[in-house]
């Protein structure tokens, strides 16, 4: 994978806090080789401008090699949304703050408590319903998260342009062969 520091690419954002979790998934792109993940610094920069780290906070090889990890597994899940069989699962410790005015998942402000607020937003979205619709693309050699917004929760492809036409095109081809 070569090295970037961001992997631009243009899809609606997911609602919500929901939002976190696709763009720090986004962060590999296995068709054109490119990764965003790729050192402690990066990993640190990512954390802090999702707001769910403390800039100064200390982010090592360890954290880095973890959230890959993360990132394979969320990624794994959202295939799952897309009808591909997984056995990843997200574990982490969180708290559940209850007052008279609302509730929420609170985590630390350092490197595990950034990767369990993921894992904490993943959990809140499948409670109201709207981690299903969050999907990996079928893609082979993208994988790119998107959020369905279609009204039948049918779609299969990050981008019906581009990665819908190639899968098209291919079993078009394969057809006529």
């Amino acid at each position: 994978m070569w090295p970037v520091d961001s992997i631009p690419y243009e899809t609606e954002p997911a609602p919500g806090r929901l939002e976190l979790v696709r763009r720090f998934a986004n962060t590999v792109d296995p068709e054109h080789t490119r990764e965003a993940l790729h050192s402690p610094a990066q990993l640190h920069d990512l954390l802090v401008d999702l707001g769910l780290l403390e800039r100064g906070a200390s982010v090592t090889d360890r954290d880095l090699a973890a959230a890959h990890d993360l990132r394979d597994r969320i990624r794994a899940l959202a295939l799952a949304n897309n009808g591909e069989p997984t056995d990843a699962v997200l574990a982490a410790p969180v708290v559940v703050r209850v007052d008279q005015q609302a509730a929420e998942l609170t985590t630390p402000r350092d490197i595990a408590g950034a990767f369990a607020a993921l894992t904490g937003i993943v959990y809140t979205a499948t409670v109201d319903g709207t981690w299903p619709r969050l999907k990996a693309c079928r893609s082979d050699i993208c994988r790119w998260l998107f959020y369905d917004r279609s009204r039948n929760r049918s779609g299969v492809w990050c981008s019906m342009a581009v990665c819908g036409n190639r899968t098209k095109t291919r079993a078009y081809r394969a057809r006529r062969a």
